[in-house]
């Protein structure tokens, strides 16, 4: 039986690499997708097309409605989506997603008898999360090893993190040479409902500047 793995897919360019990177390394891939109440409902449609595009094995929406709690410009309407970056972690951070988003991972891990949990954390150029760092994922993996059945009887997870220590453009530059199509991915903030990017967010910036640091051309669609 392949190697199987649960792979986080938003639909954004950095979990498409992840993807993309999983399915090369011959896992069979099971991609995880959460409808979380964020505002960029079309990053979900493009995690659709990635999945169709790369031959994922099978592909979950999960519905979970982070917006109960808010406390994040991406699941609460009354907080702007700040046009510049901001010092320290700013207020697009949504509390604690990368740690609930795991956890489910983890769950279906179990289930599937996975080898391996992926995500597209990254610490290099990213928006400042502190559920993005190293030291974040290495206690999460210790933890997952001690809380299920698999860790208890000597099948631990490992959670992969192939662009944790990647620069935008080493990303870009990765993922080009292995042939995933950037167009059909999307990660602004505040798309609109045809997938159009704002071109205003961190998120939009940090894109537009790994393509032009990669020095290829930029397949972003923007609203203007």
């Amino acid at each position: 039986m392949n190697k199987r793995a649960v792979v986080l897919l938003s639909g954004g360019l950095d979990s498409a690499t992840v993807l993309a990177i999983a399915a090369g390394k011959g896992y069979d891939c099971y991609a995880l997708s959460f409808d979380y109440g964020q505002r960029a409902q079309t990053e979900l449609n493009a995690a659709r097309a990635l999945v169709k595009s790369l031959g994922a094995k099978e592909h979950r929406v999960f519905n979970l409605d982070l917006a109960q709690f808010g406390g994040s410009a991406l699941t609460d309407s009354s907080i702007d989506v700040p046009a510049d970056a901001e010092e320290g972690i700013p207020v697009t951070y949504v509390p604690a997603r990368n740690t609930i988003f795991l956890s489910l991972a983890l769950a279906w891990a179990e289930v599937l008898h996975a080898d391996a949990i992926f995500i597209g954390v990254n610490a290099v150029d990213y928006s400042g999360y502190p559920d993005c760092r190293p030291e974040f994922i290495a206690a999460y993996e210790q933890m997952a090893n001690l809380a299920t059945r698999n860790g208890v009887t000597g099948e631990p997870f490992k959670i992969e993190t192939p662009l944790i220590d990647l620069t935008k453009a080493e990303i870009i530059q990765q993922g080009t040479q292995i042939g995933l199509d950037y167009a059909l991915t999307v990660s602004c903030y505040q798309s609109d409902d045809e997938g159009r990017a704002c071109g205003n967010c961190d998120s939009c910036h940090l894109r537009a500047k790994g393509f032009a640091d990669a020095g290829l051309a930029d397949p972003t669609r923007y609203q203007s």
